[in-house]
């Protein structure tokens, strides 16, 4: 076949495909062209899942009549005049490619008029080429409606999903462009049926009731109001559920830039990391993060639907959120209750180390310290959540303790508490670089599988770092010559087997892993009998532990029953 020139029109369906991969794409393109218009007001309308009929409605600064048809030429923009504009940009769109290449697979028609027109304009187009062009009297703001989506272009019919599918991408992308714009009415009908309307009061927290639902919009935190300097280069705001809420799915993540909506697996990876330890897992948590960044140290224009950005320094801003999520959470986090989530508790003193082997004496417990201006000095320091003093009433089933607060009915999981008070000390005497190491009397061989000794290989000054020296003694042996003191009497070998086989090579996550599986296979069993002496003591360190309420794996340590709970059981309240 000779080099020749396509056609104009089979150019601009091929360039439409990069823009417009579905029917969400659409709407995508559309609703933000109204938000950059300035629109308070954004109704969007669909039938057949997109395919039959996208209309979206703004009150936004509208199109001069003489510039519709302009305005569907492609990379015809109001937003930049220069290629320099691209890194002072504070518009969605830019590139001035969305409603010519809705055009090219799609029937349109627009209807705009500018805010202080006494006429609008009404454009009708097909395959990109203009049908009729009339003036009407209309609203300010813009309407434009595509109907017969992609029938021009049957090939890519075939790779649509079925019209609830379709429709359910929809939803998400005006859920998610409502949670970037709480100050923005937004509603969406979906074939006749009203699907989500958001008030436009500006409160996050309204936004995500109608998005999430009441029961998540209570369990949200906020995040970035706390010990943050606001002329920080990267600023994060938001909200993020407590533990009490999660989901079996990452995808309730929300991410945006400069209120951009964008996908980031790495971002997406900072926030689940925040909250280790915290939940089980198989878990994800429900986040709504703002990221502001200057638009010179991020780029936009990597991708051509938009929804992928560059950051000049992507490690500061992976630990500007994983840093501003983790306070939230640490400040925020409640204990939970057996019918509902109690109140937070509020932030005390540092507590002092205590020993692997703890008096039995009991100690005070740290006083409640108010707020103050100190704490704004030092946004990196990892505030308590505290339990109050508990007294001890006893044992159930060799597993759990039964204590008395000035709350109500406590019941604490031994082992998973014991894990957390283990956990917290080994994480304080490694950041302190005095971790208590056991010389063994003789080496111990160590055997290992080959994908195991690969692992092991990576991180063999990590173990040592933890107490774990490890010498290589043929091509599957280790010989062992030191062990953490806390495991001297365990079976460390069944731990280092559990690590190994994890598969994780990324240094953070082992050595959060390592002191996890040390401090699991150090505590007292579920199942043990402990005497009265030990269980106060376990109490006391438990009250002293800065996240009390779950164990290193996001298991609950313990549940309160309150004096309401138990009088609404008994009718005395």
């Amino acid at each position: 076949m000779p080099i020749q020139l396509l056609d104009p029109q089979v150019i601009s369906r091929i360039a439409a495909g990069e823009v417009i991969e579905r029917p969400a794409s659409v709407v995508k393109e559309l609703v933000e062209n109204a938000l950059d218009a300035g629109a308070t007001q954004i109704s969007v309308e669909i039938q057949g899942g997109g395919l039959e009929l996208i209309r979206v409605s703004d009150n936004g600064c509208g199109i001069p009549p003489a510039d519709l048809e302009l305005a569907f030429q492609r990379h015809a923009t109001s937003k930049i005049m220069r290629f320099e504009d691209m890194f002072s940009l504070h518009s969605l769109g830019f590139r001035g490619e969305a409603l010519p290449s809705i055009a090219a697979v799609a029937e349109v028609e627009i209807t705009s008029c500018p805010a202080n027109a006494t006429e609008g304009g009404r454009l009708h187009m097909r395959d990109g080429k203009t049908l009729k062009k009339s003036a009407l009297g209309r609203a300010p703001g813009t309407t434009i409606s595509a109907v017969r989506l992609f029938q021009s272009v049957p090939a890519r019919l075939k790779f649509l999903k079925s019209r609830p599918t379709e429709a359910a991408h929809i939803a998400n992308v005006i859920s998610q462009y409502a949670l970037a714009y709480p100050e923005v009415k937004f509603s969406l009908v979906m074939d006749s049926k009203s699907s989500l309307t958001t008030p436009g009061s500006g409160k996050l927290s309204d936004a995500i009731i109608q998005v999430y639902g009441l029961e998540v919009a209570r369990n949200m935190l906020d995040i970035g109001g706390q010990g943050w300097n606001a002329d920080a280069a990267i600023k994060v705001s938001g909200m993020v559920s407590s533990p009490a809420i999660s989901r079996s799915t990452g995808n309730y993540v929300s991410l945006f830039v400069n209120r951009r909506w964008i996908t980031s697996r790495r971002l997406t990876y900072a926030v689940e990391e925040a909250y280790h330890g915290l939940l089980m897992t198989g878990k994800h948590p429900i986040a709504v993060i703002n990221i502001e960044v200057a638009p010179t140290d991020v780029d936009v224009n990597i991708h051509p639907t938009k929804s992928e950005v560059k950051f000049k320094d992507e490690s500061a801003v992976f630990g500007a959120v994983q840093r501003a999520v983790r306070q939230a959470l640490v400040n925020m986090t409640p204990v939970s209750s057996i019918a509902e989530v109690s109140a937070p508790y509020q932030t005390t003193k540092q507590s002092a180390l205590f020993s692997h082997h703890p008096p039995t004496t009991r100690q005070p417990v740290a006083e409640p310290l108010k707020s103050s201006a100190s704490s704004e000095t030092q946004p990196l320091a990892t505030p308590k959540v505290t339990l109050p003093a508990l007294r001890l009433l006893g044992q159930i089933r060799n597993s759990y303790i039964v204590a008395e607060g000035p709350d109500g009915l406590y019941l604490i999981d031994q082992h998973a508490a014991h894990e957390r008070i283990l956990f917290e000390k080994l994480s304080r005497e490694k950041t302190l670089d005095k971790l208590e190491v056991q010389a063994l009397l003789s080496p111990e061989p160590f055997d290992v599988t080959p994908a195991q000794a690969s692992i092991l290989a990576q991180h063999v000054d990590d173990l040592a770092e933890m107490g774990f020296l490890l010498e290589s003694f043929g091509t599957s042996t280790y010989l062992a010559r030191t062990v953490p003191a806390m495991l001297a009497d365990k079976n460390w070998k069944a731990m280092l087997s559990e690590l190994l086989e994890s598969g994780d090579r990324e240094r953070s996550q082992f050595m959060e892993r390592l002191m996890a599986l040390t401090a699991c296979h150090s505590a007292v069993r579920f199942g043990q009998t402990l005497g009265e002496d030990e269980m106060r003591e376990m109490l006391r360190q438990l009250e002293q532990v800065d996240l009390p309420n779950s164990c290193p794996h996001g298991r609950p340590t313990l549940i309160c029953l309150t004096h309401e709970q138990l009088g609404k059981e008994f009718k005395r309240s």
